[in-house]
């Protein structure tokens, strides 16, 4: 029974030890073997836009909206009453007209013959006095004289004549002659009413009454806008308002008419809108462009604004944080601290922190770090138009 048992275990543990041995030439093995070195990936080239910087004179821009208006509407009212008569145009609404034309006017004759009869009374009263001015003042009665002869029913009344003598005036006192002659000259006034001018080029917006209406005092007949001086009302925000340049050219454009108008900053508001902070600054358009445009258009206007000595304008996009940039220095990425002068609506003047000649990048980055390589992708150089420049 021994003997069996001994040849079992001497069966079984000669294939464990084997095993064993195996491992342990396994283990001795791969100990002896040098570990191959592990290999850093190179770092990933970005490709980058970028444009080459050139310092100049900037000139900042501000941008503003508005709509363009007549800066002299006006309403028309009849201070007389009596029936409406054509004039020289038809009264209707985008009838065009000139300064001096006779827009409308209000039946006058009966104010007419009002005037002519009181010129008729200072006729008598001018004719009474006469003999006593040629026998008492003889050296004053050619004057008068002239004046009787002057005076005309279809032509306005001339000035009376000045005296400083006192005799003289006491005469025309008491044969009515000053308070004739002023009541005539109020019914020439009354008479005016009865006529509407054009007091400019312009338009009729609105034809309230037409001709052979009657009319009232106080009736309103129509409005009519000014042509010759159109503006725009821009909301500019109050840290813009320094920057304005009140002697430059502004350009107008429009989304909806082709074409570049010209104007001039007119005046600049002294109260600021509480809800937006906004000052009005008023804008007009060249007369020779206003032709081409609508009364109630939408403009764009860029106003141009200070000059800025030593500055780039660059896109917003590249810089971040509001305080640093990058450019591609011999190849790599590198970080520049700047300072910036003024922010516009795409863009960003930056007074300090770049150099000419430096690469700037222009795209927006993530993922990159100071050191990165950087390939360059040249566009044009970063510098201020003809028109940015400050004269």
């Amino acid at each position: 029974m021994k003997d069996t048992t001994r040849r079992l275990i001497f069966r079984l543990g000669i294939p464990v030890a084997i095993l064993g041995v195996s491992i342990l030439v396994g283990v001795w093995l791969a100990s002896m073997r040098e570990e191959p070195a592990r290999r850093t990936p190179a770092p990933r080239t970005r490709i980058v836009d970028v444009r080459v910087v050139t310092l100049d004179t900037v000139r900042a821009e501000i941008a503003a909206y508005g709509r363009l208006t007549s800066a002299q509407p006006v309403e028309l009212y009849s201070e007389v009453a009596g029936t409406l008569v054509e004039g020289n145009i038809p009264f209707k609404p985008a009838q065009a007209f000139a300064r001096g034309d006779l827009l409308l006017k209000v039946d006058d004759r009966q104010a007419r013959l009002d005037l002519n009869s009181a010129k008729s009374e200072l006729l008598n009263a001018l004719a009474s006095v006469l003999p006593e001015i040629k026998v008492d003042f003889p050296d004053q009665f050619a004057v008068w004289q002239d004046y009787f002869d002057r005076v005309n029913f279809n032509d306005r009344l001339p000035d009376l004549p000045e005296t400083a003598n006192q005799k003289i005036k006491m005469f025309l006192s008491r044969f009515n002659v000053y308070r004739l002659y002023f009541t005539a000259r109020n019914l020439e006034i009354q008479l005016d009413k009865h006529r509407f001018y054009a007091p400019f080029d312009g338009s009729i917006v609105n034809a309230n009454l037409r001709e052979g209406s009657s009319v009232r005092s106080g009736t309103l007949v129509g409005q009519i806008i000014n042509l010759e001086d159109l503006e725009i009302e821009v909301p500019v925000a109050v840290a813009d308002i320094p920057w304005l340049s009140r002697d430059q050219r502004v350009s107008f454009t429009s989304t909806e008419l082709p074409g570049e108008w010209t104007g001039r900053v007119k005046r600049v508001g002294n109260n600021i809108d509480s809800r937006t902070q906004t000052v009005p600054v008023y804008l007009t358009v060249d007369q020779s462009d206003a032709g081409m445009l609508y009364d109630g258009i939408f403009l764009e206007a860029e106003i141009p604004g200070e000059i800025i000595a030593g500055a780039v304008r660059i896109p917003r996009l590249a810089l971040y944080n509001d305080t640093y940039v990058y450019v591609v220095d011999e190849g790599k990425l590198d970080r520049r601290a700047v300072e910036i002068a003024r922010r516009e609506t795409d863009h960003v003047l930056v007074s300090s922190g770049l150099q000419t000649g430096d690469t700037l990048v222009v795209e927006l980055l993530q993922g990159v770090a100071t050191g990165m390589p950087a390939k360059p992708r040249i566009g044009r150089t970063i510098t201020t138009t003809p028109a940015e420049q400050g004269s």
